[in-house]
C-alpha cells in the first residue's frame, strides 16, 4: 500500500505554460488570505520583466507571465526569497458598516437556512451581524466581494438548484462566507437579506465600493428603514459609516 504524502505549503503549481500559482493550503483562512495579499504586494513591487498580471485569491496567488521573456524556473527563483520575508501591508483599508434587511422578499432563503441549521431566524440575523468580517477577494462580478469568516452556523453547502436571476444587493451565505451580488446574475448561495447600498455603481467616481482587505460589519434594519435609505442614496443624501483601519 502506498502512502500519500501531504503537500508542503506554500506550493508552486503550474497553470498551463503561462501562469504560476503559489498555493497556501486547502482551507479558507483570514491569516492565509493576508499572506497571499502580502505576497502579491511584494511581487508587484519587484516589477519583474515578463510578469503580465498578478491575481490574489483566497488561498493562492496566480502570477501570469510571458514565457518568451520569463521561464517558470526563473520566476520561482525570484519569488522564493519573498516567501520568508513578507512585509506588513499598508493598504489604507476601510471599515464599513453595511445596513441589511433580513425580512420578507429580501430574504427568500432565510427560512430554509433556519430549518437546516435548527436555528431561529432572529439568531441567524444575530450571528450574521455579530462579527467584523474581512473582504478576502473580489471576483465573479464587478465589485463582488467574498467576505468571511462567518460563525460556524453558516457552514452550509450551496443550494442544490442555483437561481437564474438574483437581484442586485442581495446578501448570500455558504461555506462560512457571505457575498453581495452587485448586478442581476445567476447564483447558488443562500439569500438571507438585501442591502440598500450599491457595492457597484458604474456612475460613481469610484464604481467599486470595497476592496480586498477592507472589513465589513452588517447592521440589521427594518424594511421601512431599507426603503428610506434606498431613497436617500438615490437623492445623494446618505453617507455610509466608514473609517480608516490602522
Amino acid at each position: 500500500m502506498s502512502l500519500e504524502i501531504a503537500p508542503t505549503y506554500p506550493a508552486f503549481l503550474s497553470a498551463g505554460d503561462t501562469a504560476l500559482v503559489v498555493q497556501y493550503g486547502e482551507v479558507v483562512d483570514v491569516s492565509i488570505n493576508r499572506t497571499v495579499r502580502q505576497l502579491a504586494f511584494a511581487v508587484r513591487k519587484l516589477n519583474i520583466k515578463g510578469v503580465v498580471d498578478i491575481v490574489p485569491t483566497m488561498r493562492s496567488l496566480m502570477i501570469h507571465y510571458d514565457p518568451l521573456f520569463l521561464s517558470k524556473s526563473a520566476l520561482i527563483e525570484v519569488v522564493t526569497p519573498l516567501l520568508s520575508n513578507l512585509e506588513e501591508l499598508e493598504e489604507n483599508n476601510k471599515n464599513w458598516l453595511i445596513p441589511v434587511c433580513y425580512e420578507d422578499e429580501f430574504a427568500p432563503d432565510i427560512n430554509d437556512v433556519s430549518k437546516v441549521t435548527n436555528t431561529t431566524i432572529d439568531e441567524i440575523v444575530r450571528q450574521h451581524t455579530l462579527l467584523e468580517l474581512e473582504v478576502f477577494m473580489m471576483g465573479f462580478l464587478p465589485g463582488f466581494p467574498y467576505v468571511g469568516l462567518l460563525p460556524e452556523v453558516f457552514d452550509l453547502p450551496r443550494r442544490i438548484e442555483p437561481r437564474v436571476h438574483i437581484p442586485p444587493r442581495s446578501i448570500s451565505v455558504a461555506a462560512r462566507q457571505t457575498t453581495i451580488y452587485t448586478i442581476n446574475s445567476p447564483g447558488g448561495w443562500h439569500l438571507i437579506g438585501r442591502t440598500p447600498v450599491d457595492f457597484y455603481d458604474a456612475n460613481r467616481d469610484e464604481p467599486i465600493l470595497v476592496r480586498a482587505g477592507d472589513r465589513i460589519k452588517f447592521q440589521a434594519i427594518a424594511k421601512s428603514e431599507f426603503i428610506e435609505i434606498e431613497a436617500d442614496i438615490k437623492a445623494g443624501a446618505f453617507n455610509l459609516e466608514v473609517k480608516e483601519l490602522l
